[in-house]
């Protein structure tokens, strides 16, 4: 069995990093969307699932959860330089700023959930925020400087970095956040990638809707139109 299990395009953003990586490099596996935050998603990933989370890639008798993880695995199986820029160099600021992206940031993921489809009001500006979209700013601006001079991407060639950055793209878009010079325009180039378009129409169609509050996440249906 060859699985790619996923939770909603539209708000898992753990999902979409290394989808987009395996559909970049057309890595030939069933995608399975369980949607997330419903009364059974937890036993349903329980199934299959060490971590009972999303998301998961099973092929034959190897299974990896966890979405670094599952890039690495598909930048081994996929031709030199379609994953991580071929330069040694380059490679490992790639995966630098792949995995600072992986591991930080809170305080703009927790006041800017990733929603695809919508488009909400900024949250209030805190420091750690102000300082995370900084941080941000900053990064985007250097990889384009120093290493964009072969294409509209963070190294210039689109790698797994800008898998990782995608969903924070769709953040800055989401909440209205302000971008500025190389970032503004790497931000556009992201959202006018083939790759992101398809995704974000998937995303869009989907029938189900999170929301956060304080009190936490709840799910449902989408009402049919008409």
């Amino acid at each position: 069995m060859r699985q790619f299990v996923l939770g909603n395009l539209n708000y898992s953003s753990w999902s979409i990093r290394p989808l987009l990586v395996a559909r970049r490099v057309n890595l030939p596996v069933e995608e399975v969307i369980v949607p997330l935050d419903f009364p059974d998603t937890s036993a349903k990933l329980k199934e299959i699932s060490p971590t009972a989370k999303v998301p998961l890639l099973i092929w034959d008798d190897v299974t990896i959860w966890e979405s670094l993880a599952i890039t690495e695995w598909i930048a081994d199986w996929a031709p030199a330089g379609d994953v991580w820029p071929e330069d040694a160099g380059k490679r490992a600021i790639a995966r630098a700023v792949t995995s600072e992206m992986h591991a930080g940031f809170p305080a703009l993921r927790k006041a800017c959930p990733m929603d695809i489809r919508g488009r909400e009001p900024a949250p209030e500006m805190t420091e750690a925020l102000e300082t995370d979209i900084a941080r941000i700013q900053t990064m985007w601006n250097q990889m384009r400087a120093e290493h964009g001079e072969d294409g509209p991407f963070l190294f210039g060639k689109w790698s797994a970095a800008d898998a990782f950055h995608t969903p924070v793209v769709t953040r800055f878009r989401t909440y209205g956040l302000p971008l500025s010079g190389a970032a503004a325009e790497y931000s556009a180039a992201i959202l006018e990638d083939p790759l992101f378009l398809e995704l974000e129409k998937q995303a869009e169609a989907e029938p189900w809707w999170i929301k956060y509050t304080a009190d936490g996440r709840s799910s449902g249906y989408l009402k049919p139109e008409g």
